[in-house]
């Protein structure tokens, strides 16, 4: 097999390859149509810790029980701009774009949406589905807990999940403003990530299961909160506000309580939150003056000097950057995952994926 910088796909063979995949591993049409658009959509703007990479994850998991394939998703409209979708826990991403397609509706009519989403599954990048609310033309925020991975500030033993926050905004003729970010230093999957693929980690961002700072992916036992050793109040405070707008309003255990992503246990749903709300630009200030103000923020952010040759970037703009280039050219596979597609091919039967010429 070959690396990353000559194996790649086709959008629309990767897009093949996880609705053959994840409908083999039972899930129905709603829900691998609804991974699949998340998954691609992470990697083909190169999240791919948090896109392809986790397509034989889901599979486990709907394998062994933990994801309902079928899942009878139900969601309540309890006020004008609140209401509650209880998931039955499926695949995260259909219970996200489900509750922003609510949380949309309600702003679209009344000027707000926000919606608590119980009995949730891990969801992949959080960005997917403040994006889906910036699309039609409205700001989108997104959080969701996880299991425990973060150390809190000064803490010994981890607490809190990766717990993300994402928030994306429409920008009149160009791509969306967007916000897509762990509240630890950096996403678990990217030290799984980067053991994969026999990578040294940046420095500060996890430690050892004694807390000590690690650059070592196998001696990973915790990352660190945002801001690391001296600033990680920052990220502790941060993944508890994550941690009250998802399992609290939800009504469902706190991030400390659920079980590892990773298992071993593979067939007892974990009851994972998520909450997401849309807001319309125009209910607020009269004139509709949002567009005309985000367009003189961004002018002047992107005329700002950068440091040493740097470009000074509008959050997004690396990721847009990074999906023009994989449309033309490909979505990379490095070998890590190269093989872990061929061997999903075998096992359920699918034909394998044709990497470009």
């Amino acid at each position: 097999m070959g690396d990353a910088t000559d194996y790649r796909v086709a959008r629309e063979e990767l897009e093949r390859f996880m609705l053959a995949a994840l409908a083999r591993a039972g899930a129905d049409e709603a829900s691998a149509g609804a991974a699949t658009r998340a998954l691609v959509t992470a990697s083909r703007m190169g999240t791919d810790s948090h896109g392809l990479r986790l397509l034989p994850h889901y599979v486990q998991a709907l394998q062994g029980g933990r994801l309902k394939g079928v899942p009878q998703m139900r969601f309540e409209r309890r006020l004008p701009a609140t209401g509650y979708l209880d998931a039955d826990h499926g695949l995260g991403h259909l219970a996200a774009y489900t509750a922003m397609a609510h949380a949309a509706e309600m702003a679209e009519q009344v000027g707000m949406g926000a919606v608590a989403v119980g009995n949730a599954s891990h969801f992949g990048a959080a960005g997917c589905y403040a994006l889906a609310a910036a699309e039609r033309g409205l700001i989108g925020l997104v959080t969701c807990n996880s299991d425990p991975f973060v150390l809190l500030h000064q803490g010994s033993r981890p607490f809190h999940g990766t717990n993300p926050i994402a928030f994306a905004a429409p920008v009149a003729g160009e791509s969306p403003y967007l916000l897509d970010m762990a509240t630890s230093a950096i996403p678990w999957n990217r030290v799984q990530q980067y053991g994969a693929i026999g990578r040294e980690l940046p420095d500060q961002v996890a430690a050892d299961a004694e807390g000590r700072v690690t650059r070592t992916p196998g001696e990973v036992a915790a990352l660190l909160p945002l801001g690391g050793s001296d600033f990680g109040f920052k990220g502790a405070g941060l993944g508890g506000m994550v941690e009250v707008l998802s399992s609290m309003l939800a009504g469902m255990q706190h991030g400390y309580r659920l079980l590892p992503m990773g298992g071993p246990d593979m067939a007892t749903p974990r009851g994972v939150a998520h909450f997401v709300m849309a807001l319309k630009p125009d209910a607020f200030a009269p004139g509709d003056p949002f567009s005309a103000c985000l367009r003189r923020y961004l002018d002047d952010l992107r005329a700002q000097p950068g440091r040493n040759g740097c470009e000074v970037l509008v959050p997004g703009e690396r990721e847009w950057a990074c999906q023009a280039q994989r449309d033309a050219l490909g979505i990379p596979l490095d070998s890590a995952n190269q093989a872990a597609y061929a061997e999903l091919a075998e096992r359920l039967d699918v034909p394998p994926l044709q990497p470009l010429s």
